[in-house]
């Protein structure tokens, strides 16, 4: 990834391509540490809006609140995260950065999970005690000891036998981070090396961190605002559709011209010889549709938003750009379905904490493990969005298996009404004596996502580009569908740690990049996560 520092900051102009928080990131990191002029930067967003998949708003649909999905912070393993948050101030308090806010919640408001797991007769079961035999212990060890290459594309369930998905362990692993039978064995090896300092609070996740409110509004937009500050130029509405490389010497491979598509029409930017462009691949939250109260979300599967067109575009210019159909290819094996509820009082909130011991905030997820469709819910400490009228609360949950038939509604859940959904979930936390109330006094969005784990398909080394490119000398790729050795996809850490690497490549900055964490070269941790799995 290393290349040659030709790029003089003071002269070069920057265009970041998608307006997620990989692209915030970088340019954050080039004010920062690469010395840039913050007006040498642009960001070119399609939609109205930066953030990406890290989003919290309004309901598009209805009266109410909506997450598409939910981000669980971690103190040892998200360095890069840690140093991004730590240069900028908090949404409500200019003297207090995102980090040091972050971090004193977490240790005001702590998560310590007291139902992480549900049984279908609506019981708390001991999530302590993981299940493991002595056959499971030895294929988790094998796992971790075989190389990516020589795992290739192979499937997880086709290293465990059944046993395995049987126990607390899977049931709690699967659901937080969102994992499927048949998904990437090499990324589960991965997220078991990442986060082994996690197996032996994985039925409490006391090592969880949270933001004040959801992260949209805790990181995405004091972000924004801070780069509008420094005089970053922010472009909405502005689609790169294509982009022109010059390869004719492979060790000196550029880009030349971007082509946009806007409101104004179509049009091409053209790139000096010291300019860069860093290029966002692929989108988890692609295509993504909204449900109500009456309505279910539609699945897309003919690619309508765009979301992938520009990696399609640029994959085939060149063999080492990536394998997009890799990834968006089968959406059956990678759709879920979210739900946020708004609800107006406080009767069902306070059913829920009553049920699970926990005040909101403390939680985590609470998984109802012996549903039809694998249900999960959390409820977040409130308010989770700032501007929340008062005596309103939200809740977020998500289903694993949305093409299966509910336990209590006689639908799969992709055919669902919110009314529907809040019907199965009332059922599964046994509070029928108050259905009514609750259906009367909740406002349910339901989101939709073909792409939500992509990232986590069946892929061989060549399926994603590096970050920088073998000859590469003005150009990066950024996001979930790069490759970066050790880390781990689907995390907020993943898009800042690529942000890092390619700004402090390509301009030769002289800083440290924060080590991966490794867990393992801790004997304690070690020790401790050994001791989990004989519980």
């Amino acid at each position: 990834m290393t290349v040659r520092s030709h790029l003089d900051p003071a002269t070069s102009q920057v265009w970041l391509v998608g307006g997620g928080i990989a692209s915030m990131a970088a340019a954050v990191f080039l004010i920062r540490d690469a010395g840039m002029p913050a007006p040498h930067i642009h960001i070119l967003e399609e939609l109205e809006i930066e953030g990406g998949s890290l989003d919290g708003a309004k309901s598009p649909v209805q009266t109410g609140y909506v997450t598409r999905g939910g981000r669980m912070l971690e103190e040892e393993a998200y360095q890069t995260l840690w140093n991004l948050l730590d240069s900028i101030p908090s949404l409500e308090n200019p003297d207090v950065t995102i980090r040091r806010e972050t971090l004193d919640f977490s240790a005001r408001v702590k998560t310590e999970a007291h139902a992480r797991l549900v049984d279908r007769n609506h019981r708390i079961v001991d999530a302590g005690v993981y299940g493991f035999s002595h056959r499971d212990r030895l294929e988790m060890t094998r796992l971790l000891a075989t190389s990516e290459r020589r795992l290739g594309a192979r499937r997880i369930d086709e290293l465990f036998s059944e046993h395995f998905f049987s126990t607390n362990f899977w049931q709690m692993w699967r659901t937080t981070f969102a994992f499927q039978n048949w998904h990437s064995a090499t990324e589960l090896k991965r997220y078991m090396l990442r986060f082994i300092q996690e197996f032996p609070r994985l039925h409490t996740l006391s090592g969880v961190r949270r933001t004040k409110y959801n992260q949209y509004d805790s990181i995405a937009r004091p972000i924004q605002r801070w780069l509008v500050e420094q005089g970053v130029d922010v472009r909405f509405g502005a689609r790169v559709v294509d982009v022109d490389f010059d390869q004719s010497d492979p060790a000196d491979r550029r880009v030349t011209r971007l082509h946009l598509r806007s409101r104004d029409g179509e049009s091409t930017i053209a790139l000096a010889p010291d300019d860069v462009a860093m290029l966002t691949l692929g989108s988890i939250t692609a295509d993504a549709t909204y449900g109500g109260n009456d309505a279910a979300p539609e699945l897309i599967r003919d690619r309508r938003d765009g979301g992938w067109a520009l990696w399609d575009e640029i994959a085939r210019k060149a063999k080492d750009f990536g394998r997009p159909n890799t990834f968006y290819g089968n959406i059956d094996e990678n759709k879920w379905e979210s739900f946020t509820l708004t609800m107006h009082g406080d009767a069902l909130l306070k059913r829920i904490v009553e049920f699970s011991g926990n005040p909101p905030g403390t939680g985590a997820l609470m998984t109802f493990f012996e549903s039809k469709q694998l249900m999960s819910i959390v409820v977040p400490y409130q308010p989770h969005f700032p501007d929340m009228p008062p005596d309103t609360y939200t809740l977020w949950g998500y289903a694993l298996f949305i093409d299966e038939k509910g336990d209590y509604v006689n639908k799969p859940m992709a055919q669902c009404t919110g009314r529907e959904i809040l019907t199965e979930l009332i059922g599964q936390l046994g509070f029928d004596d108050m259905l009514d109330q609750a259906l009367a006094t909740t406002d349910v969005t339901t989101a939709m996502m073909p792409y939500a784990s992509a990232e986590f398909s069946r892929r061989i080394p060549e399926d994603r580009p590096l970050v920088i490119p073998q000859g590469a000398r003005n150009f990066a790729f950024l996001g979930q569908f790069v490759e970066l050795p050790e880390d781990v996809v689907f995390t907020v850490e993943y898009s800042v740690h690529c942000a890092m690497h390619a700004v402090y490549a390509l301009y030769g900055v002289d800083k440290a990049i924060p080590p991966i964490y490794h867990g393992l070269a801790d004997p304690k941790v070690g020790l401790q996560a050994v001791a989990s799995a004989y519980r």
